[in-house]
């Protein structure tokens, strides 16, 4: 007979710890939107420089509009696996809910390019919308995985110990 695996939600603090989490890299993501354009391109060049010093067999085809998107993407990824720990810390269902972060995170990119319209040399860009969303999307799926693969180690533990003294 298969042992039905119980989960829940995590502790209190696990959520204080999530959602405070969250609020630090969507500050960190705003911080970013709110530099003028010249301190922003100046600081994606010296990334840009130092990669290419570093990394020769980039030379020629990696841009600073290349960087700039995976930058987006990257930080996006960050924000959909730290929107799924926000959502585990509140439930156990996720896959039934998980229109919610995804909704947040479309909104944190609605919002992020938003805030570019008002800032110096900037504009809000329809495609780095679609493109941050999809980093949500990714990082929603990866830490879903991760999670569940984790929970399943875990259950499968408990599991073990059980008829050991």
């Amino acid at each position: 007979m298969q042992q039905k695996i119980i989960r829940n939600p995590w502790p209190h603090w696990a959520k204080a710890v999530s959602f405070t989490f969250l609020v630090l890299i969507v500050a960190f993501v705003f911080s970013n939107s709110l530099e003028i354009a010249t301190e922003s391109s100046q600081k994606s060049g010296s990334l840009l420089t130092l990669l290419l010093n570093r990394l020769p067999f980039l030379q020629g085809w990696f841009t600073e509009h290349i960087l700039r998107k995976l930058g987006h993407f990257a930080e996006y990824t960050l924000v959909g696996m730290v929107l799924m720990l926000c959502l585990r810390s509140c439930t156990v269902r996720l896959w039934a809910n998980i229109t919610k972060p995804i909704l947040g995170g479309v909104l944190i990119a609605l919002t992020d390019e938003t805030i570019q319209l008002f800032v110096a040399g900037r504009s809000g860009q329809i495609s780095d919308v679609w493109l941050d969303s999809s980093g949500v999307c990714t990082g929603l799926l990866v830490m879903g995985g991760i999670l569940l693969i984790l929970e399943r180690y875990f259950a499968h533990r408990r599991r073990d110990t059980r008829g050991t003294v």
